[in-house]
């Protein structure tokens, strides 16, 4: 190191150290000096303002003296407060001094006194050994006595003196808990527990005891449990048991007691052995334990199947028997805190609950099902049974609760209509299987008062619906609309059965229409039409008998029935026409020919046949009658046109134009002679068919082929479905068009075709034109 840097470190080291200065009262310095320059400056910037500065300057001071002085006082309470607390320091240190000082002479004084404790602990245990064979001698008269009492005891109790022998028992008790405290009396006031030997001693003595009381507990409940059937002969032995009951309850409650150190003489005294006994408790129990036992005994093996009702009526009679007993003499043998009538309501809804619920979760037949539903919807909760006043009067039904749960009713209500459906589809299966079998009877169908045919179908499916949802009302609305919606379910599948038996019916008779078992065919057919209107009728009924609120709950796409019972009718319907055209066939060849415009044969038999359908026709019920009339109707008009469509009778003069016009308008009044009850019997079409007829032989007789367009103008007005092969054929009937009138109509016709209005049916579409074989030169095109 140089002498320089040496020099310059004595130096340093010489230096006084400074006081360190912080930075934030140095930068509030800082901020002080400056804020005031600014104020300053601000203040003094005028001339005029110099001549106040000594005033400021003594204001300032003032100022500054004021404030030094606050601070020296400030500073100055402070370290008067800090003398005052070193002050109680230095005392608080003086007495611990003194306190540690007296501590160690204790602990000197203590360690002198352990031999002499010794001492007394050998003098406490022999105190504890002479306090318990003075208790064993004072007692061992009782000790001696006690198997002669315990003997003496059981002969009570086996003879059932109930009361004696309880009283006994109480004594043997005493004594085994007067001995036991003493023993730990002067065991805890020697500082020593008592010995297990001497306990098991006393527990020896005392082992009779314990099988007195299970003994006596067992005469007891099984008093308690006959307790109905004794208070019929003698109630003396129940009235006994709920004395020892009373009793016992008192001394648990007295021992409970002593045991919190509450009572008079307890100071905490212990529970002795087997308490407390809650003898009361017990009592209710083995009461709903004999009303369990009363439900058990009675065997199910012998009411299956109708006897389900009978037993059901049993448990009625024998619940309301065993009520009226508690009520009327039980009732009194107790005191009126234990409320024994409603406990036994109480025991005996619990039973029933129990019990109804076995017999729900078995395989159940309807009647089964119905009976357990009237039951326990309608007779459990009668003024017959639980509703009876006088029970009423013991607890609120609310307490009590159903009998089966709301989910237990569903899966019956499910039950039930399963069963049901079962049965409702094997009739029905059975009911179409004799309605099959009549089809082939060689006789008319039979006939109600008014006429009608029928058979046995419908009153059988009617009858059967009707007493199913009139049962299932019986037990509630639910039930009843849940029925119905079943039976509704079936009477859809019964009516699609039905109509394939009809299909089947009518392929049979037309593989064999000359077979002596197809004689009444149409007969039968017409029978099906009318069941078909009384099943509607009969299902219009449920549907109405059915909420709505009910009939919205299925989830599943609701029943259809009405809907099945059109298409059967409207398949019956068309077999009747098939059947009536088959009929017709042979004659209807016969039409629109020479011979026929020269004699007119084939009518008056077309006729015949008409007249004896629409009289069977009068055999159904209205309004498929009318419905029948009107398609045969319409069938013979359609038949007659198509005949005429087929060209078997070709116009070659004017008088030829003329008599087929007169022999149609013949044709046409006969039809009407047979049809003519028609329209006062029903609603007719909108467009009557026979009114075709005049329209024909009008266009056919028309003398000035000019006034066809105007003809045709109005034909079309009138049948809008008309097409011009139609207008076509007429026009060759009548022989004396040109080509250019045939073009003009037939431009008119293409141009003026209307839609078909509402309502409207079309006639000539069923009227198919046959082709025809246009002259044409054996060309290569044309061949």
């Amino acid at each position: 190191m140089s002498d320089r840097e040496q020099d310059g470190g004595d130096k340093t080291e010489d230096v006084a150290p400074q006081p360190e200065v912080w930075p934030e009262v140095e930068r509030a310095e800082q901020l002080a000096r400056g804020a005031a320059l600014k104020w300053a400056s601000g203040v003094f910037c005028r001339p005029e303002h110099l001549e106040r500065l000594s005033q400021y300057r003594k204001r300032e001071s003032h100022r500054t003296t004021s404030i030094h002085s606050r601070l020296k006082s400030v500073v100055q309470s402070y370290l008067e407060g800090v003398g005052w607390g070193l002050g109680q320091l230095r005392g608080a240190r003086a007495e611990l001094s003194d306190v540690s000082h007296a501590l160690r002479k204790a602990g000197l004084e203590s360690s002198r006194n352990a031999e002499v404790v010794k001492s007394l602990e050998t003098l406490t245990e022999l105190s504890f050994n002479h306090s318990q064979l003075l208790a064993a001698v004072s007692n061992l008269p009782r000790l001696y006595a006690v198997r002669s009492m315990v003997a003496e005891t059981e002969r009570l109790v086996e003879s059932r003196r109930l009361l004696e022998a309880h009283a006994r028992l109480m004594e043997l008790e005493t004594w085994q808990d007067d001995i036991l405290w003493q023993l730990h009396r002067g065991g805890s006031s020697g500082g020593s527990a008592l010995s297990a030997e001497d306990n098991q001693m006393v527990t020896a003595y005392f082992s009779g005891v314990g099988r007195l009381v299970e003994a006596l507990g067992k005469e007891l409940w099984a008093v308690v449990s006959s307790g109905l059937a004794l208070a019929r002969q003698n109630p003396t032995p129940f009235v006994s048991a709920v004395r020892i009951v009373e009793r016992e309850e008192a001394l648990d409650q007295l021992f409970l007691e002593e045991r919190g150190g509450g009572g008079a003489t307890g100071h905490g005294r212990p529970l002795p052995p087997g308490r407390p006994r809650c003898w009361r408790e017990r009592l209710f129990q083995v009461l709903e334990e004999a009303v369990c036992t009363r439900f058990r005994s009675v065997s199910y093996l012998h009411t299956r199947g109708p006897g389900l009702a009978g037993h059901l009526s049993a448990l009625q009679h024998g619940v309301m028997a065993d009520l009226a007993t508690v009520r009327h003499l039980l009732e009194h043998c107790v005191p009126a805190h234990y409320c024994l009538t409603g406990a036994y309501l109480r025991a005996s809804h619990r039973c029933l609950q129990a019990h109804l619920a076995q017999v729900s979760s078995w395989e159940l037949e309807s009647g089964e099902i119905f009976a357990v539903l009237n039951w326990v919807l309608h007779i459990y909760n009668s003024l017959d049974m639980m509703g009876h006043p006088e029970l009423m009067a013991e607890i609120q039904r609310q307490e009590l609760g159903p009998l089966i749960s709301m989910e237990g009713l569903e899966k019956l209500h499910n039950k039930y209509v399963h069963s049901v459906r079962k049965s409702v589809s094997e009739w029905m299966h059975k009911a179409l299987e004799v309605e099959l079998t009549d089809w082939q009877r060689d006789q008319d169908p039979d006939t109600d008062h008014e006429g009608f045919y029928h058979t046995s179908l419908p009153t059988i499916i009617t009858q059967m619906l009707e007493e199913n949802a009139r049962v299932a009302l019986m037990i509630g609305q639910s039930l009843r609309d849940q029925t119905i919606q079943m039976g509704l379910y079936e009477m859809e599948n019964l009516l699609n059965r039905f109509r394939e038996a009809l299909v089947e019916f009518g392929k049979e008779h037309r593989r064999d229409p000359s077979n002596n078992k197809n004689k009444f065919y149409l007969h039968y057919l017409l029978a099906s039409i009318s069941n078909c209107i009384i099943l509607k009728t009969s299902t219009e009924s449920l549907q109405q008998q059915q909420s709505s609120r009910s009939a919205s709950q299925f989830t599943r796409t609701p029943p259809n029935p009405l809907a099945a019972l059109d298409r059967a009718v409207r398949r019956a319907c068309r077999l009747v026409m098939d059947q009536l055209l088959l009929e017709l066939q042979p004659f209807l060849q016969g039409f629109l020919t020479r011979p026929w415009l020269v004699q007119g044969d084939p009518t008056p038999k077309v006729c015949q046949v008409l007249e004896r359908h629409l009289e069977l026709y009068c055999r159904v019920r209205p309004p498929c009658r009318q419905r029948l009339q009107e398609e045969s109707q319409w069938l013979t008009v359609v038949e007659y046109v198509r005949a005429l469509m087929q060209k078997r009778l070709v116009c070659r003069s004017a008088e030829d134009r003329r008599q087929l016009a007169q022999r149609m308008a013949q044709d046409d009044q006969q039809f009407r002679e047979l049809f003519h009850g028609l329209e006062g019997e029903g609603s007719v079409p909108e467009v009557n068919p026979l009114a075709l007829l005049p329209v024909l032989a009008d266009f056919i007789q028309l003398k000035d082929p000019g006034m066809l367009c105007l003809e045709v103008s109005g034909l079309v007005a009138k049948y809008p479905d008309i097409s011009e092969e139609h207008v076509s054929v007429l026009l060759d009937i009548r022989g004396d068009v040109t080509r250019d009138v045939r073009g003009t109509v037939l431009d008119l016709l293409e141009q003026s075709a209307p839609p078909l209005p509402a309502g409207y049916r079309p006639i000539f579409t069923d009227i198919l034109v046959p082709p025809s074989m246009s002259f044409c030169l054996p060309t290569a095109k044309c061949a």
